[in-house]
């Protein structure tokens, strides 16, 4: 029994990706920004958009596991923007994998 309290349980962080598009037309104002954040947070796994005036891009990170780059470019295609795939699949930062304590919930984590 006092190993079966002893268990700990890994939380995995999920892995997220970066899409970086350019579309057609091109986000140039903060109201094009507006709709295309409004219209790709209806995707299921997208987690962020940003878009860069300058360059004229749109970058979205997504949870790969929930979604897929096809689907990110057919919700931007049925809302009226052709997307040029820039980049696709970066990782978006790399998170630590926790061992937590089953019983408590504490971080096993060292320092």
């Amino acid at each position: 029994m006092a190993v079966a309290l002893m268990v700990c349980a890994t939380t995995v962080a999920k892995e997220l990706k970066v899409l970086v598009v350019k579309t057609t037309p091109a986000v140039q104002n903060v109201e094009a920004q507006t709709k295309v954040k409004d219209l790709l947070r209806l995707t299921a796994g997208v987690k962020k958009v940003e878009a860069d005036f300058s360059a004229q891009q749109v970058s979205v990170t997504y949870d790969a596991d929930k979604t897929a780059t096809k689907k990110i470019l057919a919700a931007l295609k049925k809302n009226g923007y052709e997307a040029t795939v820039v980049s696709d699949g970066a990782p978006a930062k790399t998170q630590k994998k926790v061992a937590v304590d089953a019983t408590s919930g504490a971080s096993q984590q060292k320092k």
